[in-house]
């Protein structure tokens, strides 16, 4: 069958069952690397006009298939450079991938990296109804919003300021603020559940439960073992960018520490 109609068949079936959120079927990903060290963006320059520039392909994504239903969330698990982030933002859709193909529905809200899509030198009152236009809200939508998004964000007292003044932890912070509020059916976090100091992350925790109680759906990257354990059902392990195990989540987990514990990896708790 012809990758088209493939598509147009599980886009069909993906539509027709109102409880799938995500259907991810083939999904490669291949990247170019220059097979040559170059030095500056001068020795760069004068190679690319002269086609000189030699690549090497590196698979990151090899056939990866999984789906997930409303409210059963999902953890990526494996080593350093597995695929898990890049898999993510094809689900966001910020890439495409090489092959296959990604279908989601829904609000999805990315926590790919707090503070991602933000103008600096714009304020933080701006920069929240930037983020929320960028996540398809209007100025009327975030006007409710804004208050509850400061609130959270306890930056009441410098909201009007810069980004560019702010430090890392309040732009996580705001960053956060705004993901958390706009009522996801999926969220999708990559390693950013740990912002702030220690009351601001048990607040965090607590909204993300508040979320999950609520029926909010996760697609999880994170090494802490007891952190997937907590919020997720299923996982799925990748070593080398392919699939090597999925399935419920603690099975999967421990198939993970084991393999970590023969290399002698240590794994988070």
């Amino acid at each position: 069958m012809a990758k088209n109609s493939l598509y147009a068949v599980a886009a069909d079936n993906f539509r027709k069952d109102p409880d799938l959120l995500v259907d991810a079927k083939n999904v490669c990903m291949q990247f170019k690397m220059p097979s040559e060290r170059i030095d500056n963006i001068k020795e760069f320059a004068i190679k690319l006009i002269k086609r000189k520039i030699k690549y090497k392909k590196f698979d990151v994504l090899k056939n990866v298939e999984f789906s997930v239903s409303r409210g059963e969330s999902l953890a990526l698990i494996g080593r350093n450079g597995a695929g898990k982030s890049t898999l993510l933002k094809i689900i966001a859709g910020i890439i495409t991938p090489t092959d296959g193909f990604v279908l989601t529905k829904g609000n999805v809200v990315p926590l790919l990296k707090l503070g991602a899509g933000f103008d600096m030198n714009a304020s933080g009152k701006e920069n929240i109804f930037l983020n929320g236009a960028m996540m398809g809200f209007s100025h009327r939508e975030m006007q409710k919003k804004y208050d509850s998004i400061v609130a959270f964000s306890e930056l009441e007292d410098f909201i009007n300021a810069p980004l560019k003044n702010y430090s890392s932890g309040m732009i996580s912070r705001l960053g956060f603020a705004i993901a958390v509020d706009v009522n996801p059916d999926l969220m999708l976090i990559d390693e950013v559940l740990g912002v702030g100091d220690i009351p601001f992350r048990n607040k965090c925790a607590a909204k993300i439960d508040e979320l999950k109680r609520g029926g909010t759906t996760f697609i999880v990257v994170s090494h802490s073992m007891s952190q997937i354990m907590t919020l997720c059902q299923k996982a799925v392990y990748l070593e080398n960018g392919s699939i090597k195990m999925q399935g419920d989540v603690k099975e999967v987990a421990k198939a993970y520490v084991a393999d970590c514990e023969k290399l002698g990896i240590k794994t988070q708790k």
